[in-house]
């Protein structure tokens, strides 16, 4: 399976794409996260140290990766299949979390050009990868509609497209929807994120019916992840209704929750 998480700037999508690579670890499945945002932080969410995440070369640098698994250079015809478990032992590094983690790339300094280049072998990586029964692979986009535009989620067997209920968040995200219902991807799902009360509910399931997309879950608004992101600390597992709630979307998703999998 493979899933993409997008939506606006700030309304939780980096935290919901590593709490879901988690969960579906936690159920015993081979899971490959990848960052594909240009701001990369999703190795923070899955346990690494600023540290470790500054280490780690992104797919957008690494050579080899590139030559080994496609035969070809970025000009060139990607050519062959690979594997996930092949890509995680070999290029991913390995979190704290459990799953194993790809960074696209990032621009590192000022005048060092677009990701362009970046995005394409994500593009190819994604298209290619053999994913078995068992296996998972999480990209954690862009923020915004420009990576839909590039074609990075080309290949995605699901779209969780996340908003909270402000407006622009809403509008973002219908946007998304909009772009995805002109790709191959089917299964479009809404995933409301940090919701307070019955009106933020309302709102997002009024974005949901307006764009004729089912919502996947609406996560609760979570003092404890509100906290750990101050803090700049891991989730705690016990008593985290938003995690809790991640997991469920996690069951949902692969139809362990014995309702199927969706579209």
């Amino acid at each position: 399976m493979k899933v993409a998480v997008c939506g606006k700037g700030g309304v939780g999508k980096t935290f919901i794409a590593g709490s879901l690579a988690e969960a579906f670890f936690r159920q015993g499945r081979a899971v490959l996260a990848i960052d594909a945002d240009s701001s990369p932080n999703l190795a923070l969410t899955l346990g690494l140290s600023p540290e470790e995440a500054q280490a780690i070369v992104p797919v957008a640098e690494n050579e080899e990766l590139i030559r080994l698994k496609t035969g070809t250079s970025y000009s060139g015809v990607f050519r062959l299949t690979f594997t996930v478990d092949d890509i995680i032992s070999e290029h991913a590094k390995k979190t704290p979390a459990g799953p194993g983690l790809l960074v696209m790339g990032t621009v590192r300094t000022m005048g060092s050009g677009c990701t362009c280049p970046a995005h394409s072998v994500i593009k190819a990586l994604v298209r290619h990868l053999i994913v078995e029964r068992d296996e998972v692979v999480i990209l954690d986009m862009e923020a915004g509609i420009e990576h839909l535009g590039r074609g990075t989620a080309e290949g995605v067997d699901t779209l969780l497209v996340v908003t909270d209920a402000n407006k622009k968040s809403r509008e973002t995200a219908s946007a998304i929807i909009r772009l995805a219902r002109a790709s191959s991807i089917r299964d479009i799902r809404l995933v409301g994120n940090r919701v307070a009360g019955e009106r933020d509910a309302v709102a997002i399931r009024s974005c949901a019916r307006e764009n004729g997309v089912p919502v996947g879950i609406l996560i609760p608004f979570d003092p404890v992840v509100a906290e750990a992101g101050i803090n700049g600390e891991p989730v705690v597992r016990d008593g985290s209704g938003a995690l809790a709630a991640i997991e469920t979307l996690a069951k949902t998703l692969t139809g362990d929750d014995g309702q199927g999998a969706g579209p």
